[in-house]
């Protein structure tokens, strides 16, 4: 990969990589929606709702369209965005405990 497609990704998945964002991309896959309709679904306000548009929208993953005063926003990309999330999609993978090796047990052994 080139230093531009590099940054290109980091710019993508960073916008990606905040929950509010995450939450609005998922609720746009189902179709465009106004930012009205945005915060109905989601416990922010307007204002956020758009500045995370924003960012969303200067990493090209969504594009409005003006009705009067209201944007309708809609996924630009949406192969590329059904792509990045199909694996959320499916059952995450269970977590595994890392065995630790605890000095403890042998300090203790040592004192008696």
């Amino acid at each position: 990969m080139t230093e531009t497609i590099d940054n290109q990704w980091v710019t993508v998945l960073k916008a990606l990589g905040h929950a509010t964002r995450l939450q609005i991309v998922m609720e746009l896959l189902k179709g465009t929606k106004c930012v009205t309709d945005i915060h109905d679904l989601l416990p922010v306000s307007q204002a956020n709702i758009s500045q995370h548009l924003t960012i969303l929208r200067h990493a090209g993953l969504v594009d409005f369209t003006q009705k009067g005063a209201q944007r309708c926003y809609f996924l630009s990309r949406p192969e590329l965005v059904e792509g990045i999330l199909a694996p959320l999609k499916e059952e995450p993978p269970p977590l595994r405990k890392k065995a630790v090796a605890c000095c403890l047990s042998t300090a203790v052994d040592a004192e008696n």
